[in-house]
């Protein structure tokens, strides 16, 4: 399964627009980008053998990077089944896809032949699920078997997020949830809705996304806070494992240990010295880039010696077993390609460990607590430190918000206040993580090197964002409330003109810049504005600003 990332893509506003959007496949194109069939020749290496639809065009780049990562590489010694993830820039100046990511992202909170399913969703546990079923049986009936699945996926109904779906696939039901971020964090899984009555019953998938984190970390459970803190603040990170399968599972495990916190950053679950990017990630004439790679080949040993955190991983072992866990080394010691597990890292963590957690999570693995229970005491617990981290940043970005009383009809909205770093460091005494985490350590020193993160920099950015939105919408409502005709009485034509030239920039404006991705809200106050306007225009036009105002409208 391969998330493909957007960076670079054209805008998605003007796909929705062409006659292609509304094809054959759209509802195919919301999960999938499309199913690629890579084979592998003694002689010639990896090639792609297959696309399908057969209308999607990837570029010789693209292909190029599916090929390489589609097969694990020669020293990861992977026999039979083998699953993982990667991740691979889509190239500038493709065609654009079908799928309306910015519709969707408003509402979401990823053998010798290889079927590798190509999609913008980071469904790692959905599409794991959906190869488990297609694989054995397009390895048996080919081209037919593969044509008669992305048939059946064309007919699913599009991932809305905070739906239940039913999506049937050769025979099965997969029941899934779409995660919508209005969901409580930790919630309940998905129950099957009394009503329905469906044959066969379905296969209830609890989640779509969230990982098995407890196994993936259970080597490095004393180190759980250092490798947050890493995540946290974007740090270059290398995951070397002996299969593509641990790695790309690690990797996703570390982006998502800072939930709800999107990660900002670059990450590669899986990664090949025959990437693209390669050059771009491991050039020694600059600092290492702020990304997580995954990856198997030891030569990477060699290549990174001058990043600044390595994660050398051993076979996981099964969760019933107590595995030893990895111990904190020099990076001067990795030299040799046959470097012993551990952490290569100088970081020194800013918060205390939680002994507590890790106690309790040991002891589990002593009691053969089942893992599905671990990972829900570990997710709960990164999520409520995620939380006591960032709900002061939350509270002291709200108080940047201009009062409401402040927004007139008459004039421009008042602008956000500047995010000062030494104004909210100074709330943290009063208002700081201590009062929802028992966790004691340097939190001002966090949050200063946070500030310098692309973490920070991304989470402003959408919050501002999402402020900037919620003042215009104020706006809109005070001048939908306002009397203008009373207003116009006692004002000059110029004042009214530009009045009127105001409002009708700021509708334009408005309605170009959120188009589709409109809310309904909005689109409701667009109205109102429009038939008060309507409505305030005199009926014999004597004056030349009402006539100007009745041209406009």
């Amino acid at each position: 399964m391969n998330p493909l990332d957007g960076s670079g893509t054209p805008r998605h506003e003007e796909a929705a627009d062409r006659p292609y959007s509304q094809g054959a496949w759209a509802r195919f194109s919301s999960w999938l980008e499309c199913v690629c069939v890579v084979t592998f020749d003694l002689e010639l290496g990896q090639a792609i053998e297959l696309v399908y639809p057969q209308d999607v065009k990837l570029t010789e780049k693209e292909k190029t990077s599916i090929c390489y990562l589609s097969f694990p590489d020669s020293y990861s010694g992977c026999l039979g089944d083998t699953q993982f993830s990667f991740r691979l820039r889509q190239s500038v100046g493709r065609r654009e896809s079908r799928f309306r990511d910015d519709v969707y992202n408003k509402d979401a909170p990823v053998t010798l032949q290889s079927l590798v399913l190509v999609s913008r969703l980071p469904y790692t546990r959905l599409f794991y699920s959906l190869l488990q079923i297609i694989a054995p049986e397009f390895f048996e009936k080919l081209e037919p078997c593969l044509e008669a699945v992305c048939n059946e996926i064309n007919q699913w109904a599009a991932p809305t997020p905070g739906l239940t779906l039913n999506l049937p696939v050769m025979g099965v039901i997969l029941q899934v949830r779409i995660p919508s971020k209005t969901d409580k964090p930790g919630g309940s899984p998905i129950r099957q809705p009394a009503t329905e009555n469906i044959l066969p019953a379905p296969m209830l998938l609890p989640t779509i996304h969230e990982l098995d984190l407890f196994r993936c970390f259970q080597s490095v459970l004393i180190h759980l806070q250092m490798l947050w803190e890493l995540t946290l603040l974007g740090e270059p990170l290398v995951v070397m494992a002996p299969s593509p399968t641990i790695c790309s599972e690690t990797v996703l495990a570390l982006i998502s240990s800072i939930s709800p916190l999107k990660f900002c950053c670059d990450f590669r679950p899986y990664f090949t010295i025959h990437d693209s990017e390669f050059r771009e990630y491991t050039t020694k004439t600059q600092a290492p880039p702020n990304v997580v790679l995954g990856v198997t080949n030891p030569f990477f040993i060699k290549t990174f010696q001058n990043w600044p955190h390595i994660i050398r991983l051993g076979e996981m072992k099964m969760a019933g077993d107590l595995p030893k866990q990895l111990k904190l080394k020099k990076l001067s010691k990795l030299k040799t390609l046959d470097t012993k597990p551990g952490i290569y890292t100088a970081y020194k963590t800013f918060l205390h460990k939680d002994k507590i957690l890790i106690k309790r999570l040991l002891k589990g693995i002593q009691r053969k607590r089942p893992s599905e229970v671990q990972s829900a005491i570990l997710r709960r617990h990164l999520l409520e430190l995620t939380q006591s981290f960032i709900i002061p940043l939350e509270r002291y970005m709200a108080s940047l918000m201009p009062l409401q009383r402040s927004v007139t009809p008459w004039k421009t909205p008042p602008q956000i206040r500047p995010f000062s770093q030494d104004e909210f460091l100074s709330t943290l005494d009063h208002a700081g993580p201590q009062l929802t985490s028992l966790l004691r350590g340097d939190w001002m020193g966090l949050y200063r090197k946070f500030f310098r993160s692309p973490n920070f920099d991304g989470w402003y950015r959408e919050r501002h964002k999402e402020m900037t939105q919620k003042l215009e919408s104020l706006h809109l409502e005070v001048i939908c409330d306002a009397d203008l005709l009373g207003w116009t009485k006692d004002k000059s034509e110029v004042e009214i003109v530009d009045l009127i030239l105001k409002l009708r920039e700021k509708l334009s404006s408005e309605a170009a810049a959120a188009g589709q991705r409109r809310s309904c809200k909005q689109t409701e106050l667009f109205h109102r504005i429009s038939h008060r306007i309507a409505a305030t225009r005199p009926a014999d036009g004597s004056s030349h600003a009402l006539r100007t105002w009745t041209w406009f409208w």
